[in-house]
């Protein structure tokens, strides 16, 4: 067995993965400034791109909820995985061998997330090879009815299983894999006295996560003497989290990126025709509701932030059946609704048809008409609210306005609100008034029903609903938010800044002049030292862990922060110019103030009794306008060169 990963070999690979392209599987970067790319957090729901990856530097750190860390950490927190599995992955991803400090040497067959996913591939092997064969017959019917031909199997890796007990199962023993990886990746299991194939006699389609790595599949009933439910998916395993995936985001990330789009369907079948028609941005949950854990999975890819146009923000468009389920499902999106900032639609097809059946009856214009004739989410649930109520009446349009009030409550953007209310008064034929006043009384209902459930605000160190004690906040850690909004300090937090980012642009000598620098904001001071500190490491592979190391802990998270913010600059040269000047600007600004002291002191010098005091004054006034020169000539050669 092996043991513990070579150092050098972490290394090794950390340098070789660019650590954007990672990132970039589940964030939509942008850039912003020279080597900066930002975008919305992973880790946490918000509105503004707070996340922001250097990929020189290796390192990604959100400045809203302080997640931070290389390349691994960002795989061992998105991915669940071990530090040893996060190491694996990338070198298996870039195709380095590592070697081990303790066992037999090298190995390819890193970990078990490797193994796992290894057994998925060659199990969407074997199922696609089986497609064509004759005991396939019904599954090539089932998609042949549904109108998609060989080609639209194979791009979507449409395959069969075979209708066996241990086909599957022998087929991937002979590939190397063993019963207990079997079992662990979900395609078999355990019989009371023998393992058997999960998926028999069905049509299987692979779910792969956003990297395009097969990590389960979906399996549709075929045969009639079959007695389990209409879709088999794989179950929990430790690559596969049924809550966390989407069935065709592997195919449709990039487009929804690009298109700032997603469309929400609700099965395989759905996402095939979608993308066979042109609508390559949809995705469908695999055995579950569409829940939190898929909005945080789409919202960095949809960009979704908030701004003064709201078109900027993209559109999440759901499809649902008109059936009893597809409404169940659809009060389920609207109360997530509020975690987008995209805007949300419904899409529903004339005749209750599914984008499958659609593609079918009308052709592939008929689904990209679905779409763009897409209603906004709230209008749908209103109007829902309004169904089965007669509004010829006035007891059914009171009742009506009594369903629909919440919906309109619920709204977070008051100008909305205000809109909904003009519409619904004029659905219902009542006054905009009472409609109002409907629609603030359910507010009211729905802030009271939530402080009865929190039971409110506790006050510090008093008993909270369950007994316990609230404690009081913990003291801040250094960071950028606890610094002063002044321009000394702004200029102080973007010298350092300069300084921990480049500092070979700014270079050694200019490092040691800002070491005597006074600075307003203490524990910008802290910061500067560590540089000054390993100045002789100018230009090494581990410069940040350095700084990281040097620091008292509370400032971690500050050095981290100033790693990782963007600095105002569009070229390398113009890095390189600005991270030199505003240094010069610090160490500057410093001679000044040391000039004005010493004017000060050589004036209150008594010209007959301090002869000796003044000449040491005047010879430190010539200094100082001697460095300030060279820092002037300095700056302008380099400005020219």
């Amino acid at each position: 067995m092996a043991g513990r990963i070579a150092r050098n070999d972490i290394d090794e690979v950390r340098s070789r993965v660019n650590i954007a392209d990672v990132v970039g599987d589940h964030v939509t970067l942008k850039s912003a400034g020279v080597g900066s790319l930002k975008g919305l957090c992973p880790f946490h729901d918000e509105r503004s791109p707070s996340f922001h990856v250097r990929p020189q530097v290796g390192r990604y750190h959100c400045f809203g909820c302080g997640e931070d860390g290389d390349v691994f950490e960002f795989i061992i927190k998105m991915d669940h995985t071990t530090f040893q599995e996060a190491v694996e992955r990338m070198a298996a991803k870039i195709g380095f061998t590592l070697h081990y400090e303790e066992g037999d040497g090298p190995r390819t067959d890193y970990n078990q997330r490797a193994r796992l996913i290894a057994a998925n591939e060659a199990a969407l092997e074997f199922y696609q090879s089986q497609l064509t064969t004759a005991a396939a017959e019904p599954a090539r019917r089932f998609l042949g009815e549904r109108g998609f031909d060989p080609a639209a199997a194979q791009h979507f890796g449409v395959g069969f299983a075979p209708q066996s007990y241990d086909a599957t199962r022998e087929h991937l023993r002979s590939r190397g894999f063993s019963v207990d990886e079997i079992l662990a990746a979900g395609l078999a299991g355990q019989g009371d006295r023998s393992p058997y194939d999960r998926f028999r006699g069905r049509l299987t389609w692979p779910i792969r996560d956003v990297t395009g790595a097969t990590i389960g599949f979906g399996a549709r009933r075929l045969l009639e003497d079959d007695k389990g439910p209409k879709y088999l998916n794989t179950p929990e395993t430790p690559i596969y989290h049924k809550s966390q995936v989407l069935y065709g985001l592997d195919l449709a990330r990039r487009d929804i990126s690009k298109q700032k789009q997603v469309v929400i369907v609700e099965g395989y079948t759905d996402v095939m025709a979608c993308h066979l028609a042109g609508v390559t941005t949809a995705v469908a949950t695999c055995g579950t509701s569409f829940g939190v854990d898929h909005i945080k999975v789409l919202r960095p890819m949809l960009g979704d932030v908030s701004g003064a146009d709201p078109n900027a923000n993209g559109e999440v468009v759901f499809t649902f059946d008109p059936d009893e389920a597809g409404q169940r499902a659809a009060s389920r999106a609207f109360a997530e609704e509020q975690r987008f900032a995209a805007q949300t639609y419904v899409a529903v097809a004339p005749g209750g048809l599914d984008p499958c059946d659609l593609r079918l009856a009308r052709g592939d214009d008929a689904i990209r008409r679905l779409v763009t004739a897409k209603r906004p989410m709230f209008e749908f649930m209103i109007r829902r609210n309004l169904d089965g109520h007669d509004l010829e009446t006035v007891e059914g349009r009171v009742n009506a306005l009594r369903a629909a009030a919440p919906v309109l409550a619920g709204i977070r953007d008051r100008s909305l609100t205000q809109g909904y209310v003009r519409e619904l008064a004029g659905w219902l034929g009542m006054d905009m008034p009472d409609v109002r006043r409907a629609v603030d009384a359910a507010r009211q209902r729905a802030g009271a029903a939530r402080q009865d459930r929190t039971g409110g605000p506790v006050p510090v160190g008093q008993a909270g609903p369950g007994g316990e004690l609230v404690a009081p906040p913990e003291e801040p850690v250094a960071g950028l938010r606890l610094l002063p909004n002044d321009p000394i300090t702004r200029m102080e937090r973007d010298a350092v800044m300069a300084m921990v980012q480049q500092p070979t642009y700014v270079s050694e000598p200019l490092i040691w002049l800002a070491a005597g620098a006074t600075f307003s904001a203490p524990m910008l001071a802290v910061v500067r030292d560590a540089v000054v500190a390993n100045v002789q490491s100018i230009g090494a592979g581990d410069w940040l862990d350095r700084l990281l190391q040097d620091v008292p802990s509370p400032f971690r998270g500050l050095v981290q922060e100033l790693a990782l913010a963007p600095i105002p600059a569009r070229t390398d040269e113009d890095l390189a110019l600005y991270a030199r000047s505003i240094v010069v600007a610090l160490v500057e600004r410093d001679l000044l103030a040391r000039k004005a002291s010493l004017l000060g002191q050589l004036q209150r010098a008594d010209p007959h009794e301090q002869a000796d005091r003044r000449a040491e004054i005047q010879r430190q006034l010539v200094d100082i306008d001697a460095q300030r020169m060279r820092l002037r000539a300095d700056a302008e050669a380099a400005a020219q060169g």
